[in-house]
């Protein structure tokens, strides 16, 4: 079976490769991005596997539906960037990997926590030019805050487990609630009075888009920190820098933000950032911003690229699991 593998890097295709060792597939790797100007790379493959920063709106997918594509493979858990119901309508499968890095990315968001908290950053930067002063540096202990858990799936379980050990007060929103983790289940309202420290790992979806609001940042505690792994879109960037500005939020940590598709994954160290509302956020001591790299191990990219063949043999033989399939039910439509 022939797959078009878009947006890859140097790790895609080592792990790929190495997962492809037992299907034999023959995977074209593709660099760019998947849009409506690359989707014609896919012409005449069945399969086609996307990253999160692929364009898989209705124009695209009805593109690689009239070039032969019946299934669209993610090398991810977020499908927020897939228009699910335009894939239904055109009869073409989605897959994901749901679960590859939960512990990764849960660690990876208390390292964002500990960073900010402690200045890490900050500190790394003096010593290195000689200058070992305190002023500015002083933080505080996690033992006895309070955080609140937007999200308790599998990654914001492991994330609450974690910060329990540190001796955090843990608060959690879910409409779904874990019956294996134990947490105090509040209203969201409750959660945003009461946290010190606030983690995002909820997925995005029009009910969760821009969550974190002008009016939910006005109902947070004063000086709050804020860490989002999850999904950009779930935070209102503007209204973010307002509350900075204004003090109203004290500490900013992100993996993800809203406009990434032109940014992260790329280097770009030698180009002038034309995204002002991004540029602008870097501007802010108390704001550290990480390129979606929560994810990134190799635990994770080795179960990514086992995962996504399966599912490709899955659609072959009919029997993708039900927890990987990707239909209009997990967004709330009919």
């Amino acid at each position: 079976m022939k797959v078009a593998v878009f947006s890859t890097k140097p790790y895609d295709r080592e792990y790929l490769k190495e997962a492809n060792q037992i299907y034999r597939y023959k995977l074209d790797l593709f660099e760019p991005h998947l849009s409506v100007k690359t989707c014609k790379l896919a012409f005449g493959y069945e399969v086609v596997c996307a990253f999160v920063n692929d364009c898989l709106d209705a124009a695209v997918l009805e593109e690689l539906s009239r070039n032969g594509t019946r299934l669209i493979v993610l090398r991810s858990a977020g499908f927020n960037h897939v228009d699910i119901k335009a894939a239904e309508k055109l009869d073409i499968t989605v897959a994901r990997v749901p679960a590859y890095s939960p512990h990764g990315v849960a660690e990876h968001a208390v390292a964002l926590i500990l960073a900010l908290n402690r200045k890490i950053y900050r500190a790394y930067n003096r010593v290195r030019e000689g200058n070992f002063s305190l002023d500015g540096l002083i933080g505080f202990e996690l033992c006895g805050q309070t955080a609140g858990v937007l999200g308790t799936g599998k990654i914001g379980s492991v994330f609450i487990k974690i910060m329990q050990g540190f001796g955090v007060n843990v608060i959690a929103y879910d409409p779904v609630q874990n019956p294996d983790i134990a947490v105090e289940y509040v209203a969201l309202d409750e959660l945003f009075s009461r946290s010190d420290i606030i983690s995002l790992h909820l997925p995005l979806t029009p009910a969760t888009k821009h969550l974190i609001n002008k009016q939910t940042i006005q109902s947070m505690k004063k000086g709050v920190m804020l860490i989002n792994t999850s999904r950009g879109g779930l935070i209102d960037t503007p209204a973010l820098i307002s509350g900075l500005k204004s003090g109203a939020i004290g500490y900013v940590g992100l993996d993800v933000y809203e406009e990434e598709s032109d940014i992260f994954f790329e280097d770009l160290s030698s180009q002038i950032i034309q995204d002002d509302i991004f540029a602008r956020l870097l501007t802010f001591p108390n704001v550290v911003v990480t390129g979606h790299q929560a994810f990134f191990t190799r635990n994770a990219l080795k179960a990514i690229a086992e995962t996504t063949l399966r599912n490709i043999r899955g659609f072959q033989d009919r029997n993708i699991p039900k927890s990987n399939l990707v239909t209009s039910q997990l967004i709330g439509g009919k």
